[in-house]
């Protein structure tokens, strides 16, 4: 692809991919970055209070996307770079938790206890609600999956063999059940 050629917007994620895939232009791979740069900053923006960890969490998603496009085998794009997001977000928070309890770090350097407080208290119930998923029935568990990874009913159909009507009857369920294991603790988030 010359320079100066620019990439129609009618061009399928999927079509993005295979071509890049192909051969490894970086204006390929540069349109992907723009069409996915602010979901996937305001993903990892929503885990970290910091607009500076979650720009570089968003440039590390990219470049491990980068990296690892041969193994993106079609489907939704979009959510499958969510996946690499949240496991970066996730390494990077690891990080920084071992950094900062092997520094010794002046206590006025410590965030707000209130807002501490507050992330403490999501990064429990996340790990809650993960724990409480692993109870839910194999396809309720797998249907929540790809849902929060961004599949649709149908493709998630399709990863599945399970019908979209199925599909959609394992989610409602599998939600329901999770709000009654933990609407106490949800409620206590606000």
């Amino acid at each position: 692809m010359s320079v100066g050629t620019k990439l129609s917007t009618d061009i399928s994620d999927e079509e993005l991919v295979r071509r890049f895939q192909a051969s490894r232009d970086a204006d390929f791979f540069g349109e992907i970055f723009r069409r996915h740069r602010k979901r996937v900053y305001l993903g990892c923006r929503s885990f970290f209070s910091d607009g500076g960890a979650a720009e570089d969490a968003t440039q590390e998603t990219f470049l491990r996307a980068y990296q690892n496009m041969h193994r993106f085998l079609g489907g939704n794009l979009g959510g499958w770079l969510m996946q690499i997001a949240r496991n970066v977000c996730i390494d990077q928070w690891r990080r920084r938790r071992f950094e900062a309890s092997s520094d010794d770090a002046p206590a006025s350097a410590a965030p707000a206890g209130g807002a501490l407080e507050h992330a403490s208290d999501l990064r429990f119930a996340i790990q809650r609600i993960r724990k409480e998923m692993e109870t839910l029935s194999a396809e309720q568990r797998t249907c929540l999956e790809l849902k929060i990874d961004g599949y649709s009913y149908e493709e998630t159909a399709a990863k599945t063999g399970l019908s979209v009507e199925a599909v959609k009857s394992h989610l409602q369920n599998g939600r329901r059940l999770l709000w009654l294991r933990l609407e106490g603790m949800l409620s206590q988030l606000k």
